[in-house]
């Protein structure tokens, strides 16, 4: 009777808890997976930033490197005319990148927002991204055969009787060097922009209609402050290869466009490491002196907007 009783009667009794065992860390995915990234981003970019920051305070002597700290490198940056070669090199990636944005933004507010056909979205996406797939030097190459003196334009110039003869400038010059920046250059410009823009919820523009606003209001006060941040993404990815660019001045400059590229890529052939490192990290100074001053302007712009509307 009793063993039935204790049989039947309900297990309540529990393991006993170890009280010396100490619980488990569990680390979560997340930290992690952004640890492994930190230490991917620090040994890929940042160790060698710092290698090359290093490597400009050495100089050369007969094609040698002398790795001793010096600043011979950094005085004679901008000897001999250096200063004319920086400035066309920030006027021709401004004025590019400018013209980019003026293009892209309309392009992307339109595929975003206008194209109401999904075919014809997922066309145009495709002509943007199929140019990455492309060799740079293939893609620029192709404007000789366009701008020469014997090519497409300059033929259908002469043929149709409005120049007598071929327009030089059409090649070897800061235009061409525009003309070859600015496709190669499209889609970095428009797909960040795309991106923000399809984002923006359509019940907001919808609203904004709604209580009275025009379609340029709205444009201005909704759709652009909402892409912001595509239209930043946008102007880095643009002007950051436009200071580096050196296939079309090379190609489409025909030596008459230096740029800082031109003297990069001429200082490397002469094996003047130093001073490849010391240009490059100049460029990098450069970018990051426009990126802040554009900072500061749309943290400006966002105050004032805010001040009005209180």
């Amino acid at each position: 009777m009793t063993m039935n009783a204790e049989l039947d009667a309900p297990m309540t009794q529990t393991r006993p808890k170890d009280k010396g065992r100490k619980p488990a860390m569990r680390i979560p995915v997340a930290t992690v997976a952004l640890w492994v990234i930190c230490a991917a981003w620090t040994i890929l970019v940042i160790v060698p930033l710092l290698i090359l920051f290093v490597y400009s305070f050495f100089s050369t002597e007969y094609f040698q490197t002398i790795y001793e700290p010096s600043l011979e490198t950094w005085k004679g940056l901008f000897a001999s005319g250096r200063w004319e070669v920086t400035l066309r090199t920030l006027r021709i990636a401004l004025t590019v990148t400018l013209i980019e944005l003026a293009i892209g933004f309309p392009f992307a507010l339109w595929l975003a927002k206008g194209a109401r056909s999904q075919m014809a979205r997922a066309v145009f996406l495709a002509l943007l991204t199929i140019p990455f797939f492309l060799d740079l030097s293939s893609r620029t190459i192709v404007w000789r055969a366009i701008l020469g003196q014997n090519g497409l334009i300059n033929t259908v110039l002469m043929s149709t009787g409005i120049t007598d003869a071929p327009l030089d400038w059409l090649l070897y010059s800061e235009f061409s060097v525009h003309f070859g920046m600015i496709p190669a250059l499209f889609p970095p410009m428009v797909l960040p922009i795309y991106m923000a823009i399809i984002l923006i919820d359509d019940t907001l523009i919808e609203a904004s209609n709604d209580l009275g606003a025009t379609p340029a209001q709205t444009l201005w006060k909704v759709i652009v402050p909402l892409s912001l941040p595509g239209v930043m993404a946008g102007f880095v990815f643009t002007l950051g290869p436009a200071l580096a660019a050196w296939v079309e001045p090379g190609m489409l400059g025909g030596g008459f466009v230096n740029l800082l590229s031109s003297s990069i890529e001429s200082a490397y052939t002469a094996l003047r490491y130093p001073v490849v490192a010391a240009l490059s990290a100049f460029v990098i100074g450069l970018l990051l002196l426009i990126l802040a001053v554009m900072a500061l302007i749309l943290r400006h712009l966002g105050g004032a907007r805010l001040a009005l509307r209180r």
